[in-house]
């Protein structure tokens, strides 16, 4: 598994903008306190993976910053050799995940992108509350949801994961 220097290197020698950088920094940030919680609530979560999973979740707005950034940081992470559990956490990380069917009509391969490890979870959790470098409540998240005119259902999922995710340590 790549340290965290080593995964910001990747991120830079890969041309990902220095924007995109902060923003991967503060999501690993927020995750590892998530991952640290709920630790300390006797959840078994590997923080490390956490935080290297995190710093390279948007390993592919590299290449392009639609939705197939998933899927380009996943094709990106495995060609490199790094680990599978990054590079899951790399494909399942946009909103609460992406089922088969809204994958193709977005023109993703069909396949499930849903998060289903701790790790996963936390790491897309976290996204979710991290605006820019800015930290947000999922109460923001799903107003810039609906301001965006996100489908009621994909709103609801990214509510119920935060529901999961805060539920391990709340």
């Amino acid at each position: 598994m790549p340290t965290r220097t080593e995964a910001i290197q990747l991120l830079e020698e890969t041309g990902c903008s220095p924007n995109v950088i902060e923003h991967c920094k503060e999501v690993a940030s927020l995750a590892v306190e998530m991952a640290n919680k709920a630790k300390t609530a006797g959840h078994n979560v590997n923080s490390e993976l956490v935080e290297i999973g995190a710093l390279l979740h948007d390993f592919g707005r590299c290449r392009t910053h639609e939705i197939a950034h998933a899927v380009e940081g996943y094709r990106l992470a495995r060609t490199r050799g790094i680990d599978p559990e990054i590079s899951e956490i790399i494909k399942r990380h946009i909103g609460a995940g992406i089922s088969k069917e809204e994958a193709r009509k977005l023109g993703l391969p069909e396949d499930d992108y849903f998060p289903r490890s701790l790790e996963e979870k936390i790491v897309a959790h976290a996204d979710n509350l991290v605006k820019g470098t800015h930290r947000i409540t999922i109460a923001e998240r799903t107003a810039l949801m609906r301001k965006q005119e996100v489908p009621e259902h994909v709103i609801q999922r990214v509510n119920k994961l935060a529901e999961e995710v805060e539920g391990l340590f709340s």
